[in-house]
């Protein structure tokens, strides 16, 4: 019986032992998150608001430039809506990915402390992204849906789908690019100029099936096309969008957001030294 009493005392104290660094690793993550929120959105007036604001002003400008030139939009009968079922998955890939990719330079000196490591960094500006565009997309959406008629049938798996296809490229690519830009500051500047045209090739904009080939076959390789697709597959129940791969887009993220989290594993200690 004692023998028996010994051996469950240490399978409970090795349990107890494997929680305790997911416990702390929790407790870390959620710091940083606070942390997070009172410097981005606390020490300015209308920090929150600001949030909400830059996408529906950004939404507000596509509606009053196309409806000054055309009496519908490419689909549907409300540009609101269409415009917003591709700007706002757009902008969540940019929010997050733009937050990750800073992860390790904004932390530089928390990641000194030994309980503290570059994923807990990672996880809390992902987590405090996803959670900001989750809150500032439904209330646009649920706005626009409310106050005007828009003749559209919301599919909710389907959107869902396109924001976890934006967040989890956001981060992939997120986390790629911190590697690159802690080792290389011009990076981030390069990265900056090429993403420029990332709205006008991604089908925010225009529908992917006004594009003439061979450019609309070449454009499907870029994976937020296919989370705009699926994002207006969405809202309009006619749209087919036959392009849609959420396999393809997983599959980039997942790729990007491996290899960067092997380097980071190598290099992340040196880069702490710069």
């Amino acid at each position: 019986m004692t023998i028996q009493n010994d051996s469950f005392d240490r399978r409970r104290l090795r349990s107890t032992r494997e929680r305790l660094p997911r416990a702390a690793s929790l407790r870390t993550i959620a710091a940083l998150v606070l942390r997070e929120m009172s410097v981005t959105y606390g020490r300015t007036p209308g920090g929150y608001v600001w949030a909400v604001l830059e996408p529906a002003l950004g939404v507000t400008l596509l509606v009053l430039i196309f409806s000054a030139g055309f009496r519908t939009p490419p689909l549907g009968t409300n540009f609101g809506i269409f415009y917003a079922s591709g700007l706002l998955p757009f902008f969540t890939f940019i929010s997050i990915s733009i937050k990750v990719q800073q992860a390790i330079n904004y932390s530089k000196q928390l990641l000194n402390y030994p309980r503290v490591t570059f994923m807990d960094a990672l996880l809390a500006r992902l987590v405090l992204g996803t959670l900001t565009q989750l809150a500032v997309s439904a209330l646009i959406f649920t706005f626009l849906l409310t106050m005007f008629e828009t003749r559209t049938v919301l599919h909710l798996d389907r959107l869902l789908n396109a924001y976890a296809m934006a967040i989890a490229l956001g981060f992939g690519i997120g986390v790629l690019n911190c590697l690159l830009i802690s080792r290389h500051a011009i990076w981030g500047t390069v990265w900056s100029v090429i993403t420029r045209p990332l709205v006008f090739i991604s089908g925010v904009i225009f529908l992917h099936e006004s594009i003439p080939e061979p450019y609309r076959s070449w454009l499907e390789w870029n994976p937020l096309v296919h989370v705009t697709g699926e994002s207006r597959r969405a809202f309009y129940y006619s749209y087919v969008g036959e392009y849609v791969d959420p396999v393809y887009a997983y599959g980039v993220a997942a790729i990007c957001a491996v290899a960067g989290l092997l380097m980071l594993q190598s290099y992340y200690r040196d880069l702490l030294e710069r």
